[in-house]
């Protein structure tokens, strides 16, 4: 597939298909005729690098991490490096972070949508879920 389709298939513009491709995360063929052509398995990658792009994870520790993501839940690693599981140790704790942040802004609206829907006569005053 060509850049365009892997965009609308992912969601993720063009542009970051781009970045995430000359920092390695991607990497398409090359036809005869010189355009890059974007395998299907890429699809699944480019989510992943979405997801820990938007949790925090620098693009240089992602490059780091690729390997593991497609391994089962067994993860091997030949080369631990300390350095690197500390930043991912660090990075793992503000994601818990900011999971329990949203957790309680998800309670939070849910509690204020009822008392909505309460005021507005969609739910009785007796507070049922």
């Amino acid at each position: 597939m060509r850049i365009g389709e892997l965009s609308k298939k992912t969601g993720v513009p063009t542009r970051m298909l781009r970045y995430y491709e000359e920092q390695g995360l991607i990497t398409p063929r090359r036809l005869e005729n010189g355009y890059r052509e974007y395998d299907d398995y890429l699809i699944d990658r480019v989510h992943k690098i979405r997801g820990l792009l938007d949790a925090g994870i620098p693009t240089r520790i992602i490059d780091d991490m690729l390997p593991c993501l497609n391994q089962g839940p067994e993860i091997v690693v030949t080369h631990p490096d300390p350095e690197l599981r500390e930043v991912l140790v660090a990075q793992r704790d503000k994601m818990t972070e900011r999971i329990t942040f949203l957790e309680q802004n998800r309670d939070a609206l849910t509690r204020y949508i009822e008392a909505m829907d309460i005021a507005g006569g969609l739910l009785p005053a007796t507070g049922a879920r």
